[in-house]
């Protein structure tokens, strides 16, 4: 498969800048993977086509303010971008312009945490973080929340900080360490929630924590040379018991985001059945791959060529998602991260 087949023209002016006014009013692109059919509602109308048959599984990872700013002596500003903890206070980082640094530096984020360099690998720095206390406490005050770069705002500070932090997080969101939000669950209130709940659709939860690769460009002409980053996700034995228990009668598993598909998939390919477990994911999914367990799908609309774009076309084929694209484009949808979605039935 080459990778020029998973390419299409979106309009700048739909790429999202800013979420919808409250998160259930996005649209919702309905697909029916039967009768090839779609139908243009909004994600508050989702309890429309769930019912009791059906049980949501929603990754609970919550992204962490990884976008950090120091200064040099010399005044130069240096941007560190955390990408996933490897041990205690030692992390994996992106830093620019990294001609300004050099091992064995010290660099001041803030009164409360100071960053030590160790060393680089390929295009990535090992750091030491320098603190005391909680860090998730003192990312919360000294950190920024990390948008894809396709989203460019003129906003001052506390206007950047006040609206991402609240809206580029899932309201179920609990286990610190993505750098990215799984943005398919960006679209549910805990009132939605609640009233799916009360009639009879119930949910779970999982967690992957989304990195880098998610959004890692697909640079090989055949796409089966592409090679996916390692993701650590964790099945508590409470879902694993909701979701064989929901298997066994027979319900559905409507997958909330590509991010809760790999880890079901993952764990179904790796041990044959759903279990308690902490594992890493670099699981490729694309056109020809046979699901396993996941039965429905809401997802946001994705990037051209991207492995994301692949999965979707797998789940529903390829022919219908790029109708169901060209469907969005039409109807003025709105994409990406901030963007729109839809349900996969």
């Amino acid at each position: 498969m080459l990778l020029k087949e998973f390419d299409y023209n979106l309009p700048e002016e739909l790429i999202a800048q800013f979420p919808a006014q409250k998160r259930d009013m996005s649209k919702m692109l309905v697909l029916n993977r039967e009768d090839k059919t779609f139908i243009h509602k909004h994600f508050r109308d989702i309890t429309e086509f769930l019912t009791e048959n059906d049980l949501l599984v929603l990754n609970d990872t919550k992204v962490i303010p990884a976008r950090l700013y120091a200064f040099k002596d010399t005044g130069a500003l240096i941007e560190i971008f955390l990408v996933r903890e490897i041990e205690k206070n030692i992390w994996i980082s992106l830093i620019k312009p990294s001609k300004r640094v050099r091992t064995g530096m010290i660099l001041k984020i803030s009164e409360d945490l100071n960053v030590e360099v160790l060393e680089k690998d390929d295009d990535k720095w090992k750091i030491k973080l320098i603190y005391e206390g909680n860090i998730y406490e003192i990312l919360d005050k000294v950190g920024h929340i990390p948008l894809p770069p396709y989203i460019e705002r003129n906003l001052t500070e506390d206007e950047y900080k006040n609206l991402d932090f609240e809206r580029y997080q899932t309201v179920y969101a609990k286990k610190e360490g993505a750098v990215a939000a799984p943005t398919a669950g960006l679209h549910f209130t805990t009132e939605l929630l609640n009233k799916l709940k009360e009639q009879g659709t119930e949910h779970c939860f999982v967690t992957l924590n989304v990195g880098l690769g998610t959004f890692k460009p697909v640079k090989c002409e055949n796409i089966l040379d592409h090679k996916m980053d390692s993701e650590l996700f964790e099945i508590s034995p409470e879902s694993a018991q909701i979701i064989n228990e929901a298997k066994s009668k027979g319900k559905n598993i409507v997958a909330v985001g590509t991010t809760s598909v790999r880890t079901l998939e993952t764990v179904m390919n790796k041990y044959g059945k759903i279990l308690p477990v902490k594992d890493s994911s670099e699981l490729f999914i694309y056109p020809g791959y046979k699901f396993k367990i996941v039965d429905k799908l809401i997802t946001n609309f994705h990037l051209p060529k991207s492995t994301l774009l692949m999965l979707v076309s797998a789940f529903a084929s390829k022919e219908y998602i790029f109708e169901a694209y060209s469907q969005a484009v039409k109807n003025k949808y709105k994409f990406y991260s901030y963007g729109d979605c839809m349900l996969i039935r």
